[in-house]
């Protein structure tokens, strides 16, 4: 069996950003279904637009030398928001976000983060590590993680 754990974070730089813009866009596109076609424009105009703003904040996830995914880390309020955790479909379920949140987690008093309804893997992850539902939308949950 392949070490999976063995990721690591590196730095994103500009020419990962047509690669980031593409997990973003799977992430929202994946739980967003049945969206009209003019919605869809929109969030791929916004998804284009801010990527490049945030590529400073970016980290790639690496294994094996292969970009596997990303993590956005962001500061909000009194803790940190988790806005992005993307892992290619092929490495999903092998351990790996569960030990980048675990690291996130172990490193900040206050986590948090948005989830679609519809990802129910993650919702249920999220809830086993400690989240709490905080808000709800029609689509998403915003969820808090505090350190006790």
């Amino acid at each position: 069996m392949k070490n999976y754990k063995a990721y690591k974070l590196e730095s994103a730089t500009k020419n990962d950003i047509e690669l980031l813009i593409s997990y973003k866009l799977a992430t929202i596109l994946d739980y967003a279904k049945d969206l009209p076609k003019g919605e869809i424009e929109k969030i791929t105009n916004y998804v284009k637009t801010t990527v490049p703003t945030q590529i400073d904040d970016y980290k790639i996830i690496i294994i094996n030398n292969k970009k596997i995914g990303c993590l956005l880390l962001e500061k909000y309020e009194d803790g940190i928001l988790l806005s992005e955790l993307y892992l290619d479909k092929n490495y999903r379920r092998k351990g790996i976000g569960t030990n980048i949140l675990n690291n996130v987690l172990n490193n900040n008093f206050k986590v948090y983060l948005w989830v679609y309804k519809e990802n129910t893997l993650a919702l249920n992850l999220y809830k086993k590590l400690g989240f709490k539902i905080k808000e709800t939308t029609e689509n998403r949950y915003f969820m808090q993680y505090d350190k006790s």
